[in-house]
């Protein structure tokens, strides 16, 4: 077996570490998501639950709440109005500020994804993490571990199934 070298830097490749790890979890969660009958990337849910509110946000609004870079953001915005689930106004006085709300099929997929996503794959990530204690690179490896074990897409299905159960 390869050592793994991201973890053996240890403090220094903090950030590729810590990279490794979100880029699992988003890729685990879509799984997920997409087992649930949605077929969107989690990367974007963020953005939705920002917008999931009246009256919308700017472009740079929209950047700051979740913090992204607006290059990123303004490349998110193209492919969720490409999916038709945000619309995209010029502002009223400037309309180089471009305002963006969520469709009518945004709001669907939000709907959605509050009932049927959203809680569970934020209990089975708490469930993943609660009981860490020690050093933070400790508890990478612990994370990691787990993941190892039981993808973070079967632990949200198995928290879905418990509540389904319990119905």
């Amino acid at each position: 077996m390869v050592e793994d070298v991201v973890e053996g830097l240890g403090h220094l490749a903090l950030g590729s570490r810590l990279k490794r790890l979100g880029e699992r979890l988003q890729a685990e969660t879509t799984r997920f998501i997409e087992a649930s009958g949605l077929s969107l990337p989690a990367s974007q849910f963020p953005l939705l639950a920002a917008l999931d509110r009246p009256g919308g946000l700017t472009i740079g609004e929209l950047a700051e709440a979740v913090g992204v870079s607006q290059p990123g953001i303004t490349r998110s915005v193209t492919r969720l109005a490409d999916l038709g689930l945000i619309t995209v106004q010029p502002g009223s006085s400037d309309r180089r500020r471009r305002s963006v709300q969520l469709s009518a099929e945004g709001e669907r997929v939000v709907e959605v994804a509050r009932r049927s996503v959203w809680p569970h794959v934020d209990r089975a990530v708490a469930d993943l993490c609660g009981d860490l204690e020690g050093p933070l690179l400790g508890q990478l490896g612990e994370i990691e571990a787990r993941l190892a074990l039981v993808p973070l897409d079967r632990r949200a299905a198995a928290v879905r199934d418990a509540a389904e159960a319990t119905r």
